[in-house]
């Protein structure tokens, strides 16, 4: 029997949507730090070629060395890591996670050139059809390298940050995962985007379920079956207490387009990828909280301990986070 590439190791969640502008880097990087300031180790992956992430987290001159030094045997970043195996020159290379400025928060540092891996899962995709051992290498090399480094650090969870688009990396990053997590914007082309979101998840998890069924005896595999975590409703305004009435009419179709749009598509597959009420997986919401974002950004800090804003703003964006991070561990309790 073919062997899902599990080990012991934390829970894998994506922050995915593929529309661009819905936040999910500075979303990605406020619940892990948010988790991280309660007592969880949590190790960030990022996965997205314009390495916004790293850039939020690391300063500009580390950045650039890191940059710099990827191609040399000190390469440390992701890009370091698959550049074996998009060369044909060897097999996948361990590298380390980054401390950063927050306790127990850690990272691995994206590359630019993590672009040019994207064309080689297309075709390590297709050897996988063809029961090509080459081919499940390379379509599970990222997952193998971000679990040791997660099993190594004894983290308790990975966090993927994906890039705005349905490309093949965010395919195989999706069904590496265990869980996912849907940031929304409150306006027409969020809504609209669900509706590609739900279908494109259900295709390539029927595809990679092909793919297991052929996979020759004792081939290490992704699991393929990311669990709707919930979603996230984002960047709204609010005035004197309450929700722009623009914004609130798409706050309202969110809910349903998710319904129909993710969860019974997810259901069709397998009822378990999608469990509990478009209520349940409201992970909670997190309005536009002004100067505090691009703050965070530069300081590479959470938006609540940035100096930006008011105290009352900042008070507030940590009941909000704090409030999605307890969501989401009740959650994974919930799936198991």
């Amino acid at each position: 029997m073919p062997q899902v590439n599990r080990q012991s190791r934390p829970a894998k969640i994506s922050i995915f949507n593929h529309k661009g502008g819905v936040g999910k880097t500075t979303l990605t990087m406020n619940i892990a730090a948010t988790l991280a300031s309660m007592g969880r180790r949590v190790l960030l992956i990022d996965s997205d070629p314009q390495c916004n992430l790293t850039s939020y987290l690391i300063s500009d001159d580390v950045v650039d060395d890191l940059l710099d030094k990827a191609d040399s045997a000190e390469g440390q970043t992701i890009w370091s890591s698959v550049r074996p195996l998009s060369e044909a020159t060897g097999g996948i290379r361990q590298i380390k996670p980054l401390p950063t400025s927050t306790d127990n928060l850690f990272i691995l540092p994206g590359d630019i050139r993590l672009s040019e891996f994207e064309s080689d899962l297309v075709e390590f995709w297709g050897q996988s059809l063809q029961r090509k051992p080459k081919g499940f290498r390379g379509t599970t090399a990222l997952s193998e390298m971000v679990t040791k480094a997660g099993k190594d650090l004894k983290v308790d969870y990975i966090f993927y940050d994906s890039g705005p688009n349905i490309g093949p990396l965010n395919r195989v990053i999706l069904l590496d995962s265990d869980f996912f997590i849907v940031p929304v914007s409150c306006d027409l082309f969020s809504l609209r985007a669900l509706k590609t979101l739900g279908r494109t998840l259900s295709t390539w998890i029927t595809e990679w379920s092909t793919i297991c069924d052929l996979a020759p005896k004792d081939t290490i595999l992704l699991k393929g079956k990311p669990q709707f975590l919930g979603y996230i409703p984002g960047n709204f305004r609010v005035y004197g207490g309450d929700v722009s009435s623009e914004q609130m009419h798409y706050l309202t179709r969110i809910e349903k387009e998710v319904f129909s749009q993710v969860i019974a598509i997810l259901r069709r597959i397998d009822p378990s990828l999608a469990v509990g009420t478009t209520h349940q997986t409201k992970l909670g919401s997190l309005k536009d909280f002004g100067a505090l974002v691009p703050a965070s950004q530069r300081e590479g800090k959470a938006i609540y301990h940035v100096n930006a804003g008011s105290i009352d703003q900042r008070r507030e964006a940590k009941s909000a986070l704090r409030l999605i991070a307890e969501n989401v561990e009740a959650r994974i309790k919930e799936l198991g």
